[in-house]
């Protein structure tokens, strides 16, 4: 499950991923952050949470890849991401590289309270 959230007076959105995620769950996450950013102003910045990942397909790759590219062009600033256990990375930190650029920050934290600090400090 990909739950998407925004929070339009702090100008952040929040991607979490929860128990084991399909490609069909990834497609739909793809058309949710699509949708969301759309009510973001340019230099939002992102929380990742893959504290509650389980495992998820090789096949949704693309779909993250793409929405990174979409964040990307629609002024995502900062990137936080929450990686309880480096093993559950699985493929965020490459892509960030292809996906994000050096221009975009991408910040990995061991958890929400050290993320959440993170970017209040911003």
């Amino acid at each position: 499950m990909v739950d998407v959230e925004i929070d339009k007076a702090r100008n952040l959105m929040r991607v979490s991923f929860r128990g084991h995620v399909d490609r069909a769950e990834a497609q739909q996450s793809r058309q949710k952050v699509a949708a969301a950013v759309e009510e973001m102003k340019p230099g939002f910045r992102l929380l990742t949470d893959l504290s509650e990942l389980g495992s998820m397909e090789y096949a949704c790759s693309p779909e993250i890849a793409a929405s990174m590219d979409l964040l990307r062009t629609k002024g995502v600033a900062l990137v936080v991401r929450v990686v309880p256990d480096p093993h559950k990375d699985i493929g965020f930190k490459v892509l960030s590289h292809f996906h994000y650029g050096k221009a975009i920050p991408v910040l990995t934290c061991e958890t929400r309270a050290e993320a959440l600090e993170k970017l209040s400090a911003v």
